[in-house]
């Protein structure tokens, strides 16, 4: 069902009609720019690929959009696929993009145990590579990486998902860890911020909502910022879903998070119409069934609406939010974690026009002083 054939009530026109109506010589079908109704609070982005943005879908990024995130081509395992061999073209494609249109670009990821090349971890033998060894070549990487970009890229997610789920366990069981320890945590930060001293520096998680595994956010980047460790701020990615997120869950989390002082990304948000699942697996027949119902829509509209509330409460943390990703043409959760299965988690459709959700965003913005 196309949400915009759904029967919008009376009161929620009203608010269209006095936010952009006659008032300020606007009519109710005006569409707003998202990054101007934001401009003086905080930075709208999006997640995006070397072909999505000379698609259609760039138009879109061009209205709404000041700040870019490669959503692939600079993870590990695409940008550096082999030992002498760097892929330079998809993100230097998103950098000419971004400066042509006067747009940020973050840069995602530097370090992260998924997507990355196995050769890494390995001898040309097929031994675990020495502790000093990867550590010399995470070093490579990383002056590689952020020296080719620095000063075209302003902020840098530099450890993607380090922290475990497990409620029992600190960090995540990963390569990284196993051979190198927690160190290598202190030592690519540093190493960053040598390759490139004006990018601001971020760790970047998920489920931060949970309160045992922001409390274990809050205390790694506190130890590395206690060492002098050079970290500016938390990326707090925002997958989340209609069917469990809560207020006061995200109010909590983030009234925590501020209370760093440290800069907050939203790095990665989208509202999933499904309900939050922890593994990848096959399609089954019930998952045919259409998501994007009046229901799920309307629960989907008001969580948005509510979700920029409180950016809106915490500006004066929160320095960009970033979409993972434009409109519902294309998504990773189309893909994640049921291979196939259809979601509609983003402000625009697949027909790249607004939702109802786009406006209960838009709406938000009377709450600026």
């Amino acid at each position: 069902m196309d949400i915009h054939l759904r029967k919008v009530s009376l009161s929620a026109w009203i608010v269209l009609i006095l936010l952009f109506g006659n008032a300020s010589g606007q009519s109710a079908d005006t569409i707003p720019s998202l990054r101007e109704v934001f401009r003086n609070k905080f930075l709208i982005g999006a997640s995006v690929s070397p072909t999505n943005i000379h698609s259609a879908e760039g138009e879109v990024l061009k209205k709404h959009f000041n700040s870019l995130t490669a959503e692939n081509v600079m993870k590990m395992g695409v940008i550096h696929p082999e030992p002498n061999r760097y892929a330079w073209s998809g993100p230097d494609s998103i950098a000419a993009f971004a400066r042509a249109h006067g747009m940020k670009f973050r840069g995602h990821t530097l370090v992260w145990h998924k997507q990355t090349p196995n050769w890494l971890f390995r001898e040309s033998d097929g031994r675990t590579v020495s502790k000093e060894k990867l550590l010399q070549r995470l070093k490579e990487h990383i002056f590689a990486v952020a020296g080719r970009y620095r000063g075209q890229i302003y902020a840098w997610d530099v450890l993607n998902e380090a922290l475990s789920d497990d409620p029992g366990t600190f960090y995540t069981r990963t390569p990284f860890m196993e051979i190198c320890g927690e160190e290598f945590i202190e030592k690519i930060f540093r190493w960053a911020h040598e390759a490139d001293p004006n990018a601001l520096l971020f760790y970047n998680d998920y489920r931060e909502t949970d309160p045992v595994k922001r409390k274990k956010i809050i205390e790694m980047v506190t130890r590395l910022r206690d060492k002098g460790v050079p970290i500016h701020g938390i990326g707090l990615q925002g997958h989340w879903s209609i069917h469990s997120l809560r207020e006061d869950e995200l109010e909590a989390c983030l009234k925590d998070f501020a209370a760093t002082g440290l800069i907050l990304h939203i790095t990665e948000l989208d509202l999933s119409l499904w309900p939050g699942e922890p593994e990848r697996r096959e399609i089954r027949p019930e998952d045919n069934v259409n998501a994007y119902t009046m229901a799920n829509a309307n629960r989907q509209d008001a969580l948005y609406g509510m979700i920029f509330s409180k950016f809106v409460k915490y500006a004066d943390a929160i320095q960009a939010v970033t979409f993972w990703n434009i409109t519902d043409r294309h998504s990773w959760l189309d893909e994640w974690p049921v291979r196939g299965r259809k979601d509609h988690p983003l402000l625009f459709d697949a027909n790249l026009q607004p939702k109802f959700a786009f406006w209960k965003v838009v709406e938000q913005a009377r709450n600026y002083k």
